[in-house]
Parts: C-alpha cells; sequence; structure tokens
C-alpha cells in the first residue's frame, strides 16, 4: 500500500539519505540546498511510502495560486526513486495516491520539471511514462548541450579500448582559438570568493541579454560555504583581471556550468575557449557529461541560436529539459 505524507524537518536525516543513495538525484535536493530559499519558495515537499520504507521523494514548493511546483527555486525536481525495486507501475500508483492526497488539500494543479536523463545513475524516465498516461501537457522544453567526455576519453574499437581526447571533437574555429590562446600570457584559478564570478556574471547577462542572475552573491556564496565540493568558481585572468569565468555544479555524473560569463576583452580574445578546454580536459575528464546549460528563453520558444553554436563547437550535442502540467481539478 501507498502511502503519502508531507515533509517535515524531522524527516531531514531520512531524507537526505535517500536522497544519496538514490539512482536519480543530485545535491540540488538535499535539504541544505533546498532551505537556503525557504523565504522565497513555501516548501511542500512529499515523501511516499510502500510499507515501512521510503518509495519516492518530491521536491516541491507550493504558489499562492495553489499550485504544486516540483521544484520552482531547482532547475529539475521530480520522483526521487531508490536503486531498485520501485519500477514504472509503482510510479504510477504513487502518482495516483498523490493526486488523491493532494486534490484533499486543495491543490490546484502539478507543475513538473524532470530530471534531465544524463543526471541519472539508471534510467528513470518512469515518471514521464506516468505523466502521459495522467494527461499531463508538456509546457516547455528547454535545448540544452553535453559534452560524453568519459565515454570520448576512452572509446572501444572492436575488442580495443584507445584513449580519445575531447579536443578531437571540437570544430576548426574552437581549436583555431584554443592555437590562439596559446600565445597569451593568462592564467586560470578558482576562487572561493562568490563575489568576483557573480560581478561579472550580473554585468554579461545585462549586457548581452538584458537579463540577472538567478542568484545573489549573497546566496552564491552560502551555497559555496554549504557545497564547498560540489559548486567550484573559475576564473581566468589576463592583463592582471579576471576575463572569464565558469561556476561549475559537479553532482558527481554531470560537470554543469550553472554560470558562463565574460569581461568585452574577454569576448574580443575568445578567452572563454581555453577556460572551458582546462575544465573539459583536466579537471572533470572523469565526469561522464559537461553540461553547458540551455540556450533558451520564453519556455523554449525562443532559441538563441549563436549561443547553442558557441557550445556546440565544443563537440556538445542535445539534452532536452521538459516541463509538464498537470490538471488536478
Amino acid at each position: 500500500m501507498i502511502t503519502i505524507s508531507r515533509y517535515t524537518p524531522e524527516s531531514r536525516h531520512e531524507w537526505d539519505k535517500f536522497v544519496r543513495d538514490a539512482r536519480n538525484s543530485t545535491f540540488l535536493f538535499l535539504r541544505d540546498y533546498m532551505d537556503y530559499h525557504a523565504d522565497r519558495f513555501k516548501d511542500c515537499s512529499w515523501i511516499a511510502r510502500k510499507g515501512s520504507g521510503i518509495a519516492a521523494i518530491l521536491p516541491a514548493n507550493v504558489s499562492e495560486d495553489g499550485i504544486l511546483h516540483s521544484h520552482q527555486g531547482l532547475t529539475y525536481g521530480g520522483w526521487v526513486l531508490p536503486e531498485r525495486h520501485v519500477d514504472g507501475a509503482d510510479i504510477l500508483d504513487i502518482f495516483e495516491a498523490a493526486i488523491e492526497k493532494w486534490k484533499d488539500e486543495g491543490y490546484k494543479a502539478l507543475d513538473y520539471k524532470p530530471l534531465p536523463y544524463i543526471y541519472s545513475l539508471h534510467p528513470s524516465q518512469e515518471d514521464e511514462y506516468a505523466l502521459f498516461r495522467l494527461g499531463a501537457v508538456r509546457t516547455e522544453c528547454n535545448l540544452s548541450t553535453a559534452i560524453p567526455i568519459a565515454e570520448i576519453c576512452r572509446q572501444v574499437i572492436g575488442n580495443e579500448e584507445s584513449s580519445d581526447s575531447p579536443r578531437s571533437f571540437y570544430n576548426k574555429l574552437r581549436r583555431r582559438a584554443l592555437s590562439k590562446s596559446a600565445r597569451l600570457d593568462f592564467t586560470i584559478k578558482e576562487y572561493n570568493d562568490a563575489a568576483p564570478i557573480m560581478a561579472m556574471t550580473t554585468a554579461c547577462l545585462k549586457e548581452r541579454h538584458d537579463a540577472a542572475p538567478v542568484h545573489s552573491i549573497k546566496e552564491m556564496q552560502t551555497l559555496k560555504d554549504l557545497f564547498p565540493e560540489q559548486i567550484r568558481f573559475w576564473i581566468l585572468e589576463y592583463a592582471s583581471s579576471p576575463q572569464a569565468a565558469v561556476c561549475i555544479y559537479d553532482t558527481g555524473r554531470v560537470a554543469h556550468a550553472q554560470y558562463i560569463a565574460t569581461t568585452t576583452l574577454g569576448r574580443e580574445l575568445d578567452l572563454l575557449t581555453p577556460l572551458i578546454d582546462y575544465l573539459i580536459n583536466e579537471i572533470y575528464t572523469s565526469r561522464p557529461y559537461f553540461d553547458f546549460g540551455i540556450s533558451n528563453e520564453n519556455g523554449g520558444q525562443y532559441l538563441n541560436r549563436g549561443l547553442l553554436r558557441h557550445k556546440a563547437s565544443f563537440g556538445a550535442t542535445g539534452v532536452a529539459y521538459n516541463r509538464y502540467f498537470l490538471d488536478l481539478a
């Protein structure tokens, strides 16, 4: 029998242990990450139990209009599943039990962002099948681009393994930029202070896209302090000042570029190329994927082709970030 209950702080240890052992989770689902912006998003997370054990958990918040979101403060959400013994039929049962519970509590709809497949330890798209069966509507499809680093570095040809480099997947423009940058006297450093990278990100987003970063300097510093191994700031310095920067969220499977920024000079000299090349080939070579993030606005309706093709020039190919809406009426 499936039972559905709200998450409470008393379940914090149990929740975090389940996240760490799950087949489709990242550190974003740990309570320290979810709760840092509890003042902005009213937590409404759920635990599904089968018998006495946890079968699944749902990171979620609720908005004032009565819509349940998984999760507005996270890049992705969805039911987090154990490594084994929960299958597609179980997820249908969990959804159906949860929907009855949510209706009783007066929630109007479910806004659901499943975890992109590259972040899962094992295939875990049972939730998207269940959403199809339940009549959910896909409301967004954003296009990210990722490089299968580990696969490139260890390709099997016949019965023999041959090592390759992600650089072999760069296009001519990217190789030319890398060659030109090799003649420049730059240094790449890791920072623990969020201020320099967030200042560059803020200026770059404002100038190029009339946008602002999701996180403030204070929020990003808080997250860095909570997750020093998973969140890392990399900056390329040239002419005595920072010119290109990348904030990496490292989930263990995926090195995700949470923020990418350059100065005007950094763009003129294409200094982002040697920085990303360094991260891919020196720091995160053992990760299955390097994810550049989406190149969309307006829920996927607008594709920034120039941004997409710059990412693709490193050999990255497409990963869909979907979003679904399920009316509970």
